[in-house]
């Protein structure tokens, strides 16, 4: 099962909130080794009417249904629509890094790149094929970040990327012209070793087979059908107009904490 499972009876050794004594179960320090991002910014933007070149298309797989006669060679036969397109990993490349230090500002620095976003790019042919291409978005940054001071560790800068197209055309020669929405986390990063508070290892549940849950919703109803009107739960303080399974009315002897959805009263 998940460690988010309702089945799962041991709360106190999986991840979850913290109630109101976060110091209750901590047992020890431990020295745990992790990329510390040391400082990040987000920038989002639309990047209208970039040309993006193809470096490679194929045949999109027609579900194996029909005969396996596609050849990823086939050439499409213009002319050629734009479908849609969005980015393939979040993981941008950086290149042409540059990073000045700012005398002003202590520990920032100007930061100056190019990040390239991978995406897919699906278009269609004269024959309604269904192609996909791998294409690149080159993106412009100058910003500032926290830079920390050199040491024996170095540290990185890693950016996180996604985008989805707006709209397309095809300019010929592989070329799509492109309107982008982008959005780039940028990233100072170190792996570092920090010393932090534990509440032990997690306690990893057993695996909760799909098949297995599908009569628990069932298997949870009771037994018998509870009675219709509980004694236990029968008030006399007002009519709502309850009435008998006759039909007669019940006046102020049988109320069922004022829920007129009750159909049959006992006296």
């Amino acid at each position: 099962m998940s460690f988010y499972s309702y089945k799962n009876g041991n709360a106190a050794g999986c991840p979850g909130i913290v109630g109101n004594d976060v110091l209750n179960g901590l047992n020890e320090k431990i020295c745990i080794q992790v990329q510390r991002v040391y400082d990040s910014c987000l920038q989002q933007e639309q990047i209208d009417d970039v040309d993006v070149t193809l470096v490679s298309y194929g045949l999109v797989p027609s579900c194996g249904c029909g005969t396996n006669d596609t050849n990823e060679n086939t050439q499409p036969v213009m002319p050629i629509a734009f479908e849609s397109c969005r980015s393939t990993s979040t993981e941008g490349t950086i290149r042409d890094l540059t990073i000045d230090r700012l005398c002003d500002r202590p520990c920032f620095a100007r930061v100056r790149c190019k990040i390239d976003v991978p995406i897919d790019i699906l278009f269609t042919d004269a024959n309604c094929r269904e192609y996909i291409g791998r294409g690149v978005v080159t993106v412009n940054k100058d910003v500032l970040l926290s830079i920390p001071d050199e040491s024996i560790v170095p540290y990185t800068l890693e950016s996180m990327v996604s985008a989805i197209c707006v709209s397309g055309t095809y300019r010929g020669n592989n070329v799509f012209r492109l309107t982008v929405c982008v959005t780039v986390i940028l990233k100072v990063l170190a792996k570092v070793e920090i010393l932090v508070p534990s509440y032990g290892f997690c306690t990893v549940p057993p695996c909760e087979e799909f098949a297995d849950n599908v009569c628990d919703e069932f298997f949870s109803l009771p037994l018998f059908p509870p009675a219709l009107c509980d004694d236990s739960t029968v008030q006399t303080g007002c009519n709502c107009g309850c009435t008998t399974i006759g039909g007669n009315n019940c006046n102020t002897n049988c109320n069922t904490n004022c829920n007129c959805s009750c159909n049959s009263c006992r006296r």
